[in-house]
């Protein structure tokens, strides 16, 4: 069940105690390796302005520094995180409401209400058996669906909260992901490569593959439904064709499991994150090698998530979450930090003003990058399913629609 009103109350006192030092970004990354930007030095405000001075064109990377040492020195103005009491195993946020999902591994989701000065947890579904892997929502956000290592598809109605249909033994292996790909279709994978396509009009998968040697870590489709993109921990990106249900290709095998998929520049790159702490980047329609290869953190990244069209947030095993503008490449800092402990997801909420992300302290906490919006011609990246079919998503100030690239000026 949901963790006592008591629990929640110490979390939130917690919370307001660290105020004072947990802000929306941090100040610098205490890892030089990483080369990122230090966003705090005296020195650095001279450089930067000499640097301008000499160069005009880096007028508008010192606004990004700016901006971003800005909102380091504001209180953080994000949820209280939500402490619970079985360890995490994913979260999602609802696509259009103040709701996010926290699945545990006992096979239980939490619906919890966030906001700025409390969290309510509004109930739990005890749907799996064992560890409930991975958590979706329908387009319209009636309808939840999850997936566990006990290998069955779970789908709930939201309204309700009830369970209206039910796929046991979906997989002959635990199912690992699964995304939604549009109203009558969606994908799952599992820990031993399998990948199926299902209609959930129907009682069994419409289209079955196992094209890979080891576990399917994630999925995507483009706005278009045309392919879907896996991620495995073989080392390679596989490619379905949806609208002829069948196998389109296989990119070469890295030497290192690929963890995380992401699209950006409008569906144009694919971004991967692998174990090793790289970035690669991919063009669409040619999936079989990558086109950039950015280095990382040196440390596994297990989780991103797209915030505009050019900026990524990555989600590390050293319990950091970074900001990375990838075009062109440059590590902009740290967004937010588990202390001493590994960061296993992170998802950005329907409005973009938030990015939750949870540890092994079984922990969720929230963090707020709004700061974003403060730059000119900012292209939002925060649709929960697509970048494009509902533009009312962008933040609630933000009079751009399909505006040119965020910090497009630095590529021109």
């Amino acid at each position: 069940m949901c963790p006592s009103q008591k629990m929640n109350q110490i979390v939130m006192e917690e919370s307001q105690d660290s105020d004072s030092s947990d802000s929306s970004i941090s100040i610098s990354d205490s890892d030089e390796e990483d080369n990122e930007v230090n966003m705090v030095s005296d020195s650095d405000d001279n450089k930067a302005n000499k640097s301008t001075e000499e160069n005009p064109e880096s007028e508008e990377e010192d606004e990004v520094i700016k901006a971003m040492r800005l909102a380091s020195k504001k209180k953080s103005n994000h949820p209280p995180p939500i402490k619970m009491e079985e360890d995490i195993s994913t979260l999602s946020f609802h696509p259009h409401e103040e709701i996010i999902a926290i699945a545990d591994v006992s096979g239980d989701v939490h619906l919890y209400k966030y906001s700025l000065e409390t969290n309510a947890c509004l109930s739990t579904l005890e749907l799996h058996t064992t560890s409930c892997r991975d958590v979706d929502f329908s387009h319209d956000g009636n309808v939840m669906f999850s997936v566990g290592s006990d290998k069955s598809i779970m789908m709930s109605d939201m309204e309700t909260q009830k369970l209206i249909k039910f796929y046991e033994d979906a997989h002959e292996h635990p199912i690992n992901c699964i995304s939604v790909v549009g109203e009558h279709l969606y994908s799952t994978g599992d820990d031993e490569g399998n990948v199926r396509l299902w209609d959930p009009r129907v009682d069994t998968q419409i289209y079955k593959a196992r094209k890979n040697e080891d576990y399917i870590s994630e999925m995507i489709t483009n706005e278009e439904e045309q392919y879907l993109l896996c991620t495995s921990g073989d080392g390679s990106l596989t490619t379905f064709d949806l609208r002829k249900r069948n196998f389109l290709m296989q990119s070469e095998e890295y030497q290192e499991d690929l963890t995380c998929i992401g699209l950006f520049r409008h569906e144009t790159k694919v971004l991967v994150g692998t174990n090793k702490g790289k970035l690669l980047l991919f063009n669409w329609n040619q999936f079989g090698l990558h086109s950039d290869i950015f280095p990382g953190p040196k440390t596994p990244i297990n989780s991103l998530v797209p915030i505009t069209e050019n900026i990524v947030v990555t989600a590390c095993d050293d319990g950091v979450l970074r900001a990375t503008h990838l075009f062109p490449h440059r590590h902009l800092g740290i967004v937010g930090q588990h202390e001493n402990s590994s960061v296993e997801k992170v998802d950005i909420c329907n409005n973009g003003t938030f990015v939750a992300s949870f540890s092994p302290e079984n922990d969720v906490r929230f963090w707020n990058i709004e700061y974003f919006e403060d730059f000119d011609k900012v292209d939002r990246k925060h649709k929960k399913h697509n970048s494009k079919k509902e533009m009312k998503n962008n933040l609630p100030s933000s009079k751009y629609g399909n505006a040119s690239d965020f910090f497009s000026g630095l590529i021109e």
